[in-house]
C-alpha cells in the first residue's frame, strides 16, 4: 500500500525547461536514423537523472490512476520478472541517487514527491510500484515460439503508439512497420534479444519532431495527425523528441528490460546549444534524406519542407 502520496493536483512542468538543452543528440551526423545502433551500457548509468523528478512522476502517477488501461498491462505469470525489475531499480535508485531515495527496511521514500511505497504491498503489481518511483518507461519482453513477446508494461510516455494495439506482440509485431525492419533489421534485432547477455546490457537513443512538449503521446502512428497550425512558421512550436532506451537481461528470470527515457526540447534551444547551428543542420540535412516511407512514418511528409526550413534558419543565423 502507498502510505503516503504526491499532490494529485500538481501540474506537469512543460517550461521553463530545467535541463541543459539535448543531452543526447541522435541527430548529429554520427548514426543514420532506422538504424539500431547499440552501444554498451555502464549500468552504473543505467537510469538517468531527471531535473524535473517530482512533476515527471506526478504526471505519471496521474496517468497511472486516470488512463491505467492505456498506460499499463501486465500478463499473469510475469510476476516474478515485476519483482526483479523492482528490486533492481530499488537498489540502483538508492545508490545512484541517495539525495533522492531512501530505504528504510522495505519501504521506499521518494523525496522529489513526499511518496513512500511499501515495497511487498500485497495489492500492488511490483512493476505498477517501479512505475511510481522512475522517471522512465518499464517494458518486459519474455521468450515465445516466435521470438520475444511483450508481456508487461507501464509505458506512460509512449512516443505515438498504442499499447493495447502492442501488447502481447512478438518484438516483429511491434515493429512491423518500421520502414526496413522486415527486410533489414528483424534478423538482428532478434539475434541481438536471443544473445545478450546479463553482463552486457546496451543502450540506443532515437530522435523524432513533435507540435508540443508534452509526454504522454499513446495515439498509433496509423492513425492521421495535423500537428502544425502554421507549417510556415514552426520555429516557436516544433519540439525535438528523443528517446533514450537501455536493454538488459535480468540475472534471475533472463527476461529483458526495456527501459525508455523520453527528452524534449524546443527548436529555440539550438539557439541555447553550444554546437546548436551544427545541431541544426545535421538534423536537416537527416530529415531530407528521408526516403517516402521513413518521412510517413516520423510524420513528417507533410510537414519536411517546413521544418527543414526552419532548421535551415537557426543553422545560418548570424
Amino acid at each position: 500500500m502507498t502510505l503516503a502520496s504526491p499532490t494529485a493536483d500538481l501540474v506537469p512542468e512543460t517550461a521553463p525547461y530545467l535541463h541543459e538543452p539535448f543531452p543526447h543528440t541522435p541527430f548529429d551526423g554520427t548514426r543514420k536514423p532506422f538504424s539500431i545502433a547499440l552501444a554498451p551500457l555502464d549500468l552504473a548509468e543505467w537510469i538517468e537523472p531527471d531535473a524535473k523528478l517530482a512533476a515527471t512522476l506526478t504526471e505519471r502517477a496521474a496517468l497511472m490512476r486516470d488512463k491505467r488501461d492505456v498506460v499499463f498491462r501486465a500478463e499473469a505469470g510475469t510476476e516474478d520478472a515485476q519483482r526483479e525489475v523492482l528490486e533492481l531499480l530499488v537498489e540502483h535508485l538508492t545508490q545512484r541517487f541517495p539525495d533522492q531515495y531512501r530505504l528504510e527496511g522495505r519501504r521506499l521514500d521518494v523525496l522529489a514527491t513526499g511518496a513512500r511505497f511499501d515495497l511487498d504491498d500485497p495489492a500492488r503489481l511490483p512493476l505498477d510500484t517501479a512505475s511510481h518511483i522512475v522517471s522512465d518507461d518499464l517494458v518486459l519482453l519474455m521468450p515465445s515460439e516466435g521470438g520475444y513477446r511483450l508481456v508487461a508494461a507501464a509505458l506512460c510516455f509512449p512516443s505515438a503508439w498504442s499499447l493495447a494495439e502492442k501488447f502481447g506482440l512478438t518484438m516483429d509485431g511491434v515493429h512491423e512497420k518500421v520502414p526496413g525492419y522486415p527486410t533489414k533489421l528483424a534478423r538482428v534485432m532478434n539475434r541481438i534479444f536471443e544473445n545478450l547477455k546479463v553482463d552486457q546490457p546496451v543502450w540506443r537513443v532515437n530522435w523524432s519532431i513533435y507540435p508540443d512538449a508534452a509526454l504522454h503521446h499513446p495515439e498509433s502512428k496509423e492513425r492521421p495527425r495535423a500537428w502544425f497550425d502554421d507549417p510556415a512558421n514552426l520555429a516557436p512550436e516544433a519540439f525535438v523528441r528523443v528517446e533514450r532506451q537501455t536493454l538488459r537481461r535480468l540475472p534471475q528470470t533472463g527476461a529483458l528490460l526495456f527501459t525508455i527515457r523520453i527528452h524534449v526540447d524546443p527548436f529555440d534551444a539550438f539557439r541555447r546549444h553550444p554546437e546548436g547551428r551544427a545541431l541544426a543542420a545535421s538534423l536537416r540535412e537527416q530529415i531530407l534524406a528521408l526516403d517516402p516511407d521513413q518521412l510517413a512514418y516520423k510524420a513528417l511528409t507533410e510537414h519536411r519542407d517546413a521544418v527543414a526550413r526552419a532548421l535551415e534558419m537557426i543553422a545560418t543565423a548570424g
